[in-house]
């Protein structure tokens, strides 16, 4: 199977689990559930799950042991952007190409729809039906990665730094502790759960969570470098926003040569985590060099 046919399946099967795990639309309460919804399809590449599913089939999963875990990360990482465009932060108008959840629902009912995406996510995690074929060990290890990155030492951590950090001259440890934070923290714990939940051993998990490690530090790079190249219309959202709020990102601090050749690097470093995983980790090592070549 090609990188885009693999891909394009993978998150289609993200898609339609994602369908019969959320809420329907006219369930009670009605306007939280189709603004929830309305961000979780609105038109995300699933890279997150992606990740993960290929992850878990690096070390002899099965799609089907991972699609629940997959579809809580996007429900987790939907919560984080709905959250993230609010006027208290933010302050976003699109995200993926359409008005962001508080321009279309209000801000109390974007806030609360991000609520219940992250509370949706943890009680998936937790549904015996979803874990029948997992070990309680595994399933409560899953849990406790998830929430651990997720939390305050995590990403929530990284938004607090990042927000912190906007305007102020920063040092480099600190450029990198949000970007791993931020962004990393989520990329590393969708490989460690597909690894776990696909059934690898120590020494696969270790190889996977150095390709987490980098992979996810990587994404973050080539997101600040689109921030200042990329198209807005390829992109969905605003471009120079970080720039005009004065985020700290790589591009700012190393230049954007300097931030390319990091990037590169990363990726490199990230496929060669790879090599014991052998011909199944292919998949990941093609989302590696898609993760830094993207221009969306």
């Amino acid at each position: 199977m090609q990188f885009e046919e693999y891909i394009i399946n993978r998150a289609a099967q993200v898609d339609i689990a994602l369908e019969r795990y959320l809420p329907a639309e006219n369930q009670l309460p009605q306007s939280l559930h189709q603004a929830m919804r309305y961000s979780v399809f609105a038109g995300g590449k699933r890279l997150r799950p992606v990740l993960m599913i290929a992850a878990g089939e690096a070390v002899g999963g099965t799609v089907s042991r991972l699609l629940h875990a997959a579809c809580a990360m996007e429900m987790l990482h939907t919560y984080s952007l709905v959250h993230d465009d609010l006027p208290a932060m933010d302050d976003d108008d699109y995200r993926r190409g359409q008005p962001t959840n508080h321009k279309v629902y209000g801000e109390a009912q974007a806030i609360l729809a991000g609520d219940a995406l992250l509370t949706e996510a943890f009680r998936l995690l937790a549904d015996p039906e979803a874990n029948r074929e997992i070990p309680p060990a595994v399933a409560l290890r899953v849990i406790e990665i998830i929430a651990r990155y997720a939390g305050s030492n995590g990403m929530v951590g990284g938004q607090v730094v990042d927000m912190e950090s906007e305007g102020q001259e920063i040092d480099f440890p600190t450029l990198e502790y949000i970007h791993t934070h931020k962004t990393g923290a989520l990329i590393l714990a969708s490989v460690q759960v597909g690894a776990l939940l696909g059934g690898g051993n120590e020494d696969q998990y270790a190889a996977l969570s150095r390709f987490g490690e980098a992979a996810g530090l990587a994404f973050q790079i080539a997101d600040d470098i689109l921030d200042v190249v990329g198209d807005q219309d390829e992109l969905g959202k605003d471009v120079g926003s970080d720039q005009a709020r004065g985020k700290a990102t790589y591009p700012a601090l190393l230049g954007l040569a300097e931030a390319r050749n990091r990037a590169a690097e990363l990726r490199d470093l990230a496929i060669e985590a790879l090599t014991p995983l052998g011909d199944p980790a292919e998949p990941l090592r093609a989302l590696a060099r898609y993760i830094v070549n993207r221009t969306s």
